[in-house]
């Protein structure tokens, strides 16, 4: 595939202090349905946020508060449009188990649910351009997973893109059908997302978690990178 670029735009680094995205890109990778030791780490992942979190406290939960707070300062109402780890977090604390999908999806979710942060792939292998998370400009166009219906994400939104074709909107809201990870996908990148209160020390470990599962699941060829102000672009080359 071609080595594209994916960068993270200054001013989100500005308008966000202590922001961090942490990177794994992994190539030559086998995916496939998740065998039932992928799935008992799903499941211990989610008992895992019964045992941290309250239900009558999500919303004040600090990883889930600096969510809340960030959703806010860009427009978006975040009891109307939850952050993925909020949503996955009262999904956990109403024992309503995650689909197993996908292994490569399913070691996203987990590890989401074990750090309390924002963690996902994107199919690299269908890119056709450059990506980047940028304020978006409302002329991108975004189609959702299980729709067919063209959305416009508002002026100042933040998106994950690649060029005109919006990847995943309001940050960590919804993900688009066009790099949807499926079983025939041969390489990906992870973004892990960080947000003080989460240190970028615990997005990297969240990082080596997601390679060794990668690893042993999926085999193929990961590397880590930290996405900081001074060290803003990675090239997305196996």
């Amino acid at each position: 595939m071609t080595a594209f670029n994916y960068r993270i735009a200054d001013e989100i680094f500005q308008r966000f202090p202590g922001y961090v995205r942490g990177v794994v890109i992994a190539h030559e990778l086998t995916n496939g349905p998740s065998p039932q030791a992928l799935i008992n780490l799903l499941r211990e992942a989610e008992a895992s946020v019964r045992a941290r979190v309250k239900a009558e406290a999500v919303a004040e939960e600090p990883r889930i508060k600096s969510w809340r707070e960030a959703y806010r300062a860009f427009g978006a109402k975040p009891a109307e449009f939850r952050s993925s780890i909020e949503g996955m977090t009262r999904r956990a604390l109403r024992n309503d188990r995650l689909p197993a999908i996908n292994a490569l999806v399913d070691i996203g979710n987990l590890i989401s649910l074990r750090h309390l942060l924002p963690a996902g792939a994107h199919a690299i292998d269908l890119l056709a351009g450059d990506i980047a998370l940028r304020f978006a400009t409302g002329a991108e166009q975004f189609v959702a997973f299980g729709s067919t219906e063209t959305e416009r994400p508002l002026p100042g939104e933040v998106i994950f893109a690649e060029g005109g074709t919006v990847l995943t909107r309001r940050w960590t809201w919804r993900q688009a059908r066009h790099t949807l990870t499926l079983t025939e996908t041969r390489a990906v990148e992870f973004n892990i997302d960080g947000l003080p209160p989460v240190a970028p020390a615990e997005v990297a470990q969240a990082g080596a978690e997601i390679m060794e599962l990668v690893q042993r699941f999926c085999g193929g060829r990961a590397r880590f990178v930290l996405l900081v102000p001074d060290h803003p672009s990675v090239s997305l080359a196996g």
